[in-house]
């Protein structure tokens, strides 16, 4: 497998350097299109509607328009935007996996530990499966920014991108508000056919039937001779793929784990004391605060510690 994203894993000040690989793959024939009369292959040729010129991929930007103006965005526009090179993803909240709807899944991918050290990778995978939590985080692919759920999956770190809220539409069908009654034995019934299917989830059971069929016929064809010559008919059209992988790059520093864990709870800490003494600071003075603002003495004291 070739790697998509090589980053690192942020919560608190723990770093856990990784790198993500597509979880999933198409196992989908893929057809291109011919004329029914010869066997030509059909092209598809990218034309400017203002010159007629056919314009190379290289040469085409982006653009977005609305009430009859259009805004032409170029690459270099894309890169300037502060997501388009993070390579963090950030951890914002641990959540109870239940919570999380999987309407709300995208595409999966496994996070492979890297740098010299596994700990900080195998220690964040041990805390979500004792705790039974999920990560949300943030991170940026393909220059867009990306909500996601870490989780445990075997032995291995999994990253879901999300949805995000706006995207999950809200439905309202009528029927779902029927004041239909729905009798004991109807109810009966239907729990005994669910019980007639009741099982355990074996995925591995089930099959593309559509795929092996239609592998078959094309076997079947190839078998009789029913077949054009590629060369002849379509020409030099296999494009050579880049088979090169990404570099491994400098290992990531060992970092004391110990450290990183209690700097990050001294950080929370000291903000949740921060933040009761300013209460009590607001509790205690009463009218005598804007006095205190004056004389300049135990107003700098907060801002002192706030400073430090």
């Amino acid at each position: 497998m070739r790697a998509v994203w090589s980053g690192s894993i942020s919560f608190g000040l723990v770093n856990v350097p990784v790198k993500a690989y597509s979880a999933v793959e198409d196992h989908d024939i893929h057809f291109h299109q011919v004329h029914n009369a010869d066997g030509g292959r059909i092209r598809y040729e990218r034309r400017c509607e203002v010159c007629n010129k056919k314009v190379e991929y290289e040469d085409i930007d982006k653009a977005f328009e609305e009430d009859g103006d259009t805004v032409v965005m170029t690459d270099e526009d894309f890169e300037a935007l502060p997501e388009s090179d993070n390579d963090e993803i950030e951890v914002v909240q641990f959540v109870p996996s239940e919570q999380v709807d999987p309407i709300m899944l995208e595409r999966s991918y496994y996070l492979e530990p890297e740098g010299k050290s596994p700990k900080s990778y195998l220690l964040l995978r041990q805390t979500l499966q004792d705790t039974d939590r999920t990560a949300i985080v943030t991170f940026a692919l393909r220059q867009k920014t990306r909500l996601g759920a870490l989780r445990v999956c075997g032995k291995v770190l999994l990253l879901q991108a999300m949805l995000w809220p706006d995207e999950v539409r809200d439905v309202d069908f009528p029927g779902t508000k029927s004041r239909a009654k729905i009798g004991e034995k109807e109810l009966k019934l239907s729990a005994a056919l669910v019980e007639q299917y009741a099982s355990d989830f074996t995925p591995e059971a089930f099959e593309d039937e559509y795929q092996v069929e239609l592998r078959k016929l094309i076997d079947a064809k190839l078998e009789a001779g029913d077949t054009l010559d590629t060369a002849a008919t379509f020409g030099e059209t296999v494009d050579a793929k880049d088979g090169s992988g990404d570099g491994d790059g400098e290992d990531a520093d060992v970092i004391d784990l110990m450290e990183a864990l209690k700097a990050s709870l001294d950080r929370k800490r000291g903000k949740s004391e921060k933040s009761s003494e300013k209460t009590e600071v607001g509790a205690s003075s009463g009218t005598k605060k804007p006095a205190a603002k004056k004389s300049g003495t135990s107003a700098k004291k907060p801002a002192k510690k706030k400073s430090a």
